[in-house]
């Protein structure tokens, strides 16, 4: 249970809810238990009828009167076993919310690299089977361990006034019960924790080969990837039939010994009767009714129990997330306002998750509303250095300043907030085309989406689909061309009008002269704007105030473009070979 305690909190922010579904459970069964005792009453008037202890009138009217106490005591009941499910149930439901909230929360804290250490399957299984895991235990445990518990002290307490040595039989078999429950609780939690990771293993797969459904037809490897998927569902299915084989030992152990309590009640019960140990041939039906009424939640024992363990092997996976702490921290909740001064000063940067090098060294100075250009082979660290500018990571050597304040003392939201980015690899929403470029600002106008996707030179590729700025795209834009996507990834940046603007190698998948007005426009709006434009392209550079050439993480050019075509070096090679290639 020590997993679990995290959830505490939520059972004390929904105390009063809790404590109300509680109380009507409580009168819920205690209505519940007249029944026994009237179908008692009744059997030893009929007894009594037929053996003509009572007049025909008094029979008749005490069996009225039971029949209709009968009725109204299992109305109330029902009444209050639904509200009953209704208050607690819901509680659950509202856990069950705030924990997802919370769980999506600490995604959207933790930092870049906790997402290429960890599998997008793993995540989605654990924010939503385990907190359905985790959501039974708030819910069904509770409601059906109150009414376990309201049922045995009730029943019990009645049980040992009229039949003491009767009650004792007919609890026997219980101990029994409790240490079946127990051997069998420890197997269920370890096997339910296999079963999660099994599953998250096969959201993985199934995430993976949707996201690249392209790449598996192009390829041909269908028959393949179905073998693979089938080899794990097979293992995960063995998993869960390995888990249900323990769970299905529960209700048949049950049934037997509850089957035991009922012949012992007969037994004993009609020897005491004949021996005149018990007056009332009912007291024997009643006893039979209790023991069968205490089924369920004697039942319940096994099905809570088996609860509470998986949801603590949920819980216990969950809170591996939870107490994990984002690397890239907001040390600085005050508000600060960005200009676009940005000083790089030797730094040196290794991805922790690969050990390499990209950055060695790095210096540069960019001053609000200049431009710069990062030119260099793939892999010499030009992405790099945009990530460190959205602090998507922390410099391990040197120091990076925003407005002369080292840029881990900016306020994160203000930084973040202040960058207009586009990664090379652009990314939509499975929305409509003005909602992802509105996803740069939230409450713009259908003018400001317009102008944005006209400077992106976009707007008339929108035009012409049949349903313009309304057109629903499919899984990350996947309905759009590559040179689509990437305009629609500037439109969301540029409508944001950031002090800092971030091109990465975002106008590779346009032609040229596509490109040109697109520069051209850009020019306009990032007037007043610090810009960094990284590409591969010397026509995307040329108009830079300065431009860097990275190889293997350090600088080895810079300078602007009519300087650095007169040198011998990379960027004069570029530009022939791009020249000769008519892409200039």
């Amino acid at each position: 249970m020590k997993e679990l305690r995290h959830i505490n909190k939520y059972f004390y922010k929904y105390r009063y809810r809790l404590l109300f579904g509680i109380i009507i459970t409580i009168c819920a069964k205690i209505f519940a238990l007249f029944t026994p005792r009237l179908i008692g009453k009744s059997i030893t008037i009929i007894s009594k009828g037929l053996n003509n202890e009572v007049t025909k009138e008094v029979f008749r009217h005490e069996l009225a009167m039971n029949i209709m106490y009968l009725i109204i005591a299992a109305i109330i009941a029902g009444v209050f076993t639904f509200l009953m499910r209704q208050t607690i149930i819901n509680v659950s439901r509202y856990i069950e919310y705030d924990l997802k909230n919370e769980v999506y929360q600490q995604y959207q804290r933790l930092s870049l690299n906790f997402y290429k250490s960890n599998r997008t399957g793993d995540l989605m299984n654990r924010i939503s089977e385990d907190v359905t895991k985790v959501r039974m235990y708030t819910g069904p445990a509770i409601m059906y361990t109150a009414n376990m518990v309201t049922l045995f002290i009730v029943a019990l307490i009645y049980m040992l006034s009229v039949a003491p040595k009767l009650t004792l039989y007919t609890m026997l078999p219980l101990p029994l019960l409790s240490i079946i429950i127990y051997k069998l609780s420890r197997v269920i939690n370890k096997r339910s924790t296999i079963v999660q990771e099994y599953l998250s293993n096969l959201s993985t797969y199934t995430q993976e080969s949707f996201s690249g459904i392209s790449i598996i037809k192009s390829y041909g490897i269908e028959d393949q990837n179905n073998q693979a998927f089938a080899t794990l569902s097979n293992e995960s299915k063995q998993k869960q039939i390995d888990l249900t084989k323990v769970q299905a030992l529960f209700f048949p152990s049950m049934i037997l010994l509850i089957g035991i309590s009922n012949i012992l009640v007969a037994y004993i019960g009609g020897m005491q009767y004949i021996n005149g140990e018990i007056e009332d041939i009912g007291t024997i039906a009643e006893f039979l009714i209790y023991v069968n009424m205490l089924t369920w939640p004697v039942a319940t024992v096994g099905w809570v129990t088996n609860l509470v363990q998986q949801a603590e092997a949920s819980q216990k996976r969950i809170n591996a997330f939870l107490k994990q702490e984002p690397e890239v921290k907001n040390n600085n909740f005050n508000s600060t306002p960005i200009e676009g001064n940005i000083d790089f000063k030797n730094v040196t940067f290794i991805y922790p998750d690969t050990n390499i090098k990209a950055l060695d060294g790095v210096s540069f100075s960019l001053k609000k509303g200049e431009t710069l250009a990062i030119l260099g082979k793939t892999g010499s660290g030009k992405s790099t250095i945009l990530d460190l500018i959205g602090r998507l990571y922390d410099v391990q050597e040197g120091s990076i300043t925003v407005d002369g304040v080292s840029i881990d003392q900016v306020n994160l939201n203000n930084l973040r907030d202040s960058i207009g980015y586009v990664p090379q690899d652009a990314f939509l929403f499975s929305d409509t085309i003005e909602n992802n470029i509105m996803f740069g600002k939230e409450d713009a106008t259908i003018d400001e989406v317009i102008e944005a996707a006209k400077n992106a030179n976009v707007h008339k590729n929108i035009k012409k689909f049949t349903y313009g700025y309304q057109t629903k795209l499919g899984e990350r834009g996947i309905t759009l061309s590559g040179g689509q996507k990437q305009r629609i990834s500037i439109a969301r940046a540029i409508i944001k009008a950031p002090e800092i603007m971030l091109f990465d190698d975002c106008l590779s998948a346009v032609d040229t002269e596509t490109e040109e007005k697109i520069l051209n426009n850009l020019k306009k709006v990032s007037r007043g704007k610090t810009t960094i434009i990284v590409s591969h392209r010397v026509s995307s550079a040329k108009n830079a105030d300065k431009i860097i050439v990275l190889d293997d993480g350090k600088i080895v050019q810079n300078g602007t473009h009519d300087y650095l075509i007169n040198i011998d070096g990379y960027y004069k090679e570029l530009y022939l070979n791009q020249l000769s290639s008519k892409e200039l």
